[in-house]
């Protein structure tokens, strides 16, 4: 019999459910800790403090190495993500091809650099080494598309977009309000 951790979860948010099952069926056992991860960052979207400080107690593993684990994988995230991704493919083929052009025009337009996330909570800029799509590089992944040979032009269209459609989804609950 797996016998459950004494330690209450950081919140009643019912999402937690879903992370004890992950623990629960790994037997809560030390090397769970990256899949528990993966359940907390896809259950709330991003690992806080206090979910990394839950998972060490309920695993019986040191904060330090919870953190560590956190840090050292690209896909974990420590801050909320936007509502719109735009993930840079950083390798060496769209290196060359023209990613850190990408990069500085979101910088220049937006304001935000990678692993930022624009203050509006609109987009967040990423950045993967590789996304194995080097044929057609430069690539960028936007919200969850890849899109190749893509230019800095295209690019910020593609955030433009977001931007406009909820602009015009603002608008048109404002006009109804009226």
């Amino acid at each position: 019999m797996i016998k459950a951790p004494t330690i209450d979860p950081p919140s009643d948010d019912k999402r937690w459910r879903l992370v004890q099952a992950t623990m629960r069926r790994n037997g809560f056992a030390r090397h769970s800790l990256i899949e528990t991860l993966h359940s907390v960052q896809e259950a709330f979207g991003y690992l806080d403090e206090d979910s990394l400080r839950y998972v060490a107690g309920s695993l019986r593993v040191p904060q330090s190495r919870v953190y560590g684990v956190s840090t050292f994988y690209h896909l974990f995230t420590m801050k909320p993500a936007g509502q719109h991704t735009c993930v840079v493919c950083t390798g060496t083929a769209c290196h060359i091809r023209g990613a850190p052009e990408l990069l500085a025009a979101f910088k220049e337009r937006f304001g935000i650099g990678p692993g930022e996330t624009t203050a509006d909570g609109q987009i967040s800029l990423l950045t993967a080494r590789c996304v194995g799509s080097c044929g057609v590089a430069p690539v960028a992944v936007m919200d969850g598309l890849i899109a190749g040979r893509i230019t800095v032009d295209q690019t910020i269209a593609q955030a433009e977009e977001w931007l406009n459609a909820r602009n015009a989804q603002a608008n048109g609950r404002a006009n109804n309000d009226e």
